[in-house]
């Protein structure tokens, strides 16, 4: 089995200038991606026929930071048309994959994308966003989850006619009686191959999907100024408190050239 790890990342913001190139706690934000990558191919390497890291983005800013790592990466130039605000992710992924192929001659069964803005994961978050897709055979993808700290059958409300009535409409009385509702981190998406083939133009919701469940660590990703302090502050708790977050954070020392 080959596996495909993607980090996509495109030039500039207008959430938060150059959000894919700051400084988080001591270290570049995408390095924190890396590492997490890095620890995955170090536990898991013997198990797979191929690894291959790729990074797709427009920033030669982004590439430069990234050479400054131990970490072997191939890069793919960003197509004019990815790097439109509303680009498809999936499309972004799509195209790096069928280079990779198209490059190395292999066919890589299953693609694993990290996002960078969302640098608080474990490897053992990693590890399960793969197995929950490789144990489902039926499946096409897999994402990283939240539980949801709102429930739109119980505490979430939208107008309608100028009053104020529940999302959808149900007789729940709490919410553990509510159906279970995730929010999407954006962390950790795994597709499988054939999802991704030459001729889909699916989305992800296009797909028959299963989840992995991923702490809730409050700021789901960094998409503007105030999510990029706030999340300093939440990583520097999990990473002073729980090992296997402060393990991704130390395997960043480990990974940038001396």
């Amino acid at each position: 089995m080959n596996l495909l790890f993607t980090v996509c990342g495109r030039a500039g913001s207008k959430g938060l200038k150059n959000k894919n190139i700051k400084m988080f706690l001591g270290f570049p934000l995408p390095y924190y991606t890396l590492s997490a990558i890095d620890l995955f191919i170090n536990n898991h390497g013997d198990e797979y026929d191929n690894i291959v890291v790729a990074v797709n983005t427009d920033s030669a800013e982004l590439i430069d930071l990234l050479k400054q790592t131990t970490v072997i990466f191939k890069t793919i130039g960003r197509k004019p048309e990815h790097a439109i605000d509303n680009a498809s992710k999936v499309a972004v992924i799509k195209d790096t994959l069928l280079l990779c192929q198209k490059e190395s001659g292999k066919t890589f069964d299953i693609v694993a994308d990290l996002d960078i803005t969302s640098p608080l994961r474990t490897l053992e978050d990693v590890e399960l966003a793969i197995i929950a897709l490789k144990q489902n055979l039926q499946a096409d993808l897999s994402f990283s989850v939240t539980n949801s700290r709102r429930n739109p059958y119980f505490n979430m409300v939208k107008e309608q006619g100028g009053y104020y009535e529940r999302v959808i409409k149900s007789n729940y009385n709490a919410r553990q009686e509510a159906p279970a509702i995730y929010d999407m981190n954006a962390s950790i998406y795994a597709y499988r191959n054939r999802f991704l083939s030459a001729e889909s133009t699916k989305g992800v919701f296009d797909g028959k999907a299963v989840i992995h469940i991923m702490k809730d660590t409050a700021v789901l990703d960094i998409d503007s100024e105030e999510d990029f302090m706030l999340m300093k502050v939440i990583a520097q708790y999990f990473y002073d408190n729980n090992q296997k977050y402060a393990d991704i954070r130390d395997n960043v020392r480990n990974i940038m050239l001396k």
